[in-house]
């Protein structure tokens, strides 16, 4: 049965379709804003699987048009935002919802914005607003072939990172009319006129005096991926060593800035002036964090500490202080190195693959075993390390305790080794790292499987024969034997030796002593 469709019927039937994008995790989907404006009883509908903030749209669409100077006519007006299985959040939709319906209306050329991505927060007056997740709406215009993206004045830099796609700054509803009218004419968003790539940190390891093993133990640590625990009175360094400790981290490469900074972009974290995410993350959450802060969720799954922490590190100061719940959630990312987060309408992946550094006082009043200061009961020791379970410290693999400095020490101690200095060593041991896995899952000695370990682990007859005393006189278990075996492994390749000698074993084994000392494991 063929239906005749008359010319007065198309001539007030309109229809049209605008790109966006909306982040979903870490990336940005594309999402088509559909608009359908036709005669019948005066509305504005949205559907599509809404929050609620992406269905008021249509109210701050409606009010600011009005006030732009281009009221919407008295029609039946639905937008449909497609896919709808996909929760559709945030207010980057405003925007893209505008531009539909003006197309719809005849007043924009669809054909023309059909190449853009648009996204845009609209206020009442018109004015275009901001928006989290720009960068990665960039990325997907450029991954989706797209001519270029349309954005909020304020968010043109952060799109302008992303090289072969034209950025469209907008700064209210007029001008976004004016622009479409000539075509996009392409505007240069102004970079910063030093390197936005460039790294730099504001301390240093030379600004530490003294406590050579804990420094010691700071290397290894890095030189490895491995996890590190810090236990000594107040006053002994722990928190201004774990500052610096991103200083010796080889500098990220520019997959990993742009990885680091979505992150920051979906937390609208970036810094305004230098764009782009280039050192190495230091998180440092309190105490009182929830583990929902630690690993990210809410309603619409947001990143946590631990990814905000990717690729640097996650430092908790005063860790017995934190809710058995909140050290809990930092199990499986340790693990895992990323975090999934399942809601009723999303499950999400964050990366997640930090260094966990972690700080304590040896007992509640920080000064055991010194009896000369410390007053504190075994049993009140006892309970307050204690407060760290078993669990997260099977996965911290170095436990070193630091010492408070004499006044010589302090004013005899010389010049202390820089950052760079020690991170040129920390790039030749992970090029060792990288060469050796190139073929594995894993890319350091940290993350070596158990089937593993004797492939890449292997012990001459000596530490062989040494190593098996120690077991058994010192009652150490499969999964401590294995951590002073990737200790020992990371301590050879800093030597740029490939065969793990008793030495190396020896040293490892005083990384796991302190928690023989207060935990008896």
């Amino acid at each position: 049965m063929h239906f005749i469709i008359s010319e007065s019927y198309r001539s007030i039937h309109m229809y049209s379709v605008i790109s966006t994008a909306i982040h979903y995790g870490l990336h940005a989907v594309p999402v088509r804003v559909e608009a359908d404006v036709s005669e019948g009883l005066p509305c504005f509908e949205m559907v599509g699987f809404l929050s609620s903030e992406v269905r008021e749209a249509r109210e701050r669409v409606r009010t600011a048009l009005k006030n732009s100077g281009f009221p919407i006519p008295p029609k039946r007006i639905t937008i449909n935002l497609t896919p709808a299985n996909i929760r559709k959040s945030g207010t980057g939709c405003d925007l893209p919802v505008a531009a539909a319906v003006l197309a719809a209306l005849g007043i924009l050329d669809e054909k023309l914005l059909s190449r853009y991505i648009v996204v845009g927060e609209i206020s009442l007056n018109g004015t275009i607003l901001p928006v989290n997740g720009v960068l990665s709406a960039a990325i997907l215009a450029k991954e989706s072939d797209c001519e270029g993206i349309i954005v909020p004045e304020k968010n043109a830099r952060e799109a302008s990172i992303i090289s072969d796609i034209k950025v469209i700054p907008v700064s209210d509803i007029e001008q976004f009319i004016h622009i479409c009218e000539e075509g996009f004419p392409e505007i240069e968003a102004s970079l910063p006129a030093e390197n936005i790539w460039e790294t730099s940190y504001p301390v240093d390891f030379s600004e530490i005096y003294g406590q050579k093993m804990l420094r010691r133990a700071c290397e290894i640590a890095v030189s490895g991926m491995h996890n590190l625990l810090m236990i000594g009175p107040p006053g002994s360094g722990k928190t201004m060593t774990a500052k610096r400790i991103p200083t010796i981290l080889p500098d990220l490469t520019r997959a990993e800035k742009l990885e680091l900074s979505q992150i920051y972009s979906i937390c609208d974290l970036l810094d305004e002036k230098r764009i782009i995410r280039n050192e190495r993350p230091f998180r440092t959450p309190h105490h009182t964090s929830t583990p929902q802060s630690i690993a990210g969720g809410g309603k619409y799954p947001r990143p946590g500490e631990i990814s905000l922490a990717h690729h640097g590190i996650l430092f908790l100061d005063e860790l017995p202080e934190f809710s058995p719940r909140t050290l809990e959630v930092l199990r499986e990312p340790l693990e895992e190195k990323q975090i999934h987060i399942s809601r009723l309408d999303a499950n999400i992946t964050y990366p997640a693959n930090f260094i966990l550094v972690a700080s304590m006082n040896s007992c509640p009043c920080g000064y055991y075993p010194d009896r000369s200061r410390c007053s504190c009961s075994p049993n009140a020791i006892h309970n307050y390390v204690n407060r760290v379970s078993q669990a997260l410290l099977d996965r911290i693999d170095l436990c070193v305790e630091t010492q408070e400095l004499s006044w010589n020490e302090m004013q005899n101690s010389g010049p202390a080794e820089s950052s760079a200095d020690i991170r040129r060593r920390v790039e030749r041991t992970h090029a060792v790292q990288r060469e050796r896995y190139h073929d594995e899952t894993y890319r350091f000695n940290s993350q070596i499987s158990g089937s593993d370990l004797e492939l890449y682990c292997a012990l001459d007859k000596e530490s062989r024969n040494r190593m098996a005393e120690k077991y058994e006189e010192y009652r150490l278990s499969a999964r401590t034997y294995s951590k002073i075996l990737k200790i020992a492994r990371t301590i050879a390749d800093m030597e740029g030796t490939e065969c793990i000698c008793w030495r190396h074993l020896e040293e490892a084994f005083l990384y796991r002593s302190p928690n023989k000392k207060y935990w008896r494991c």
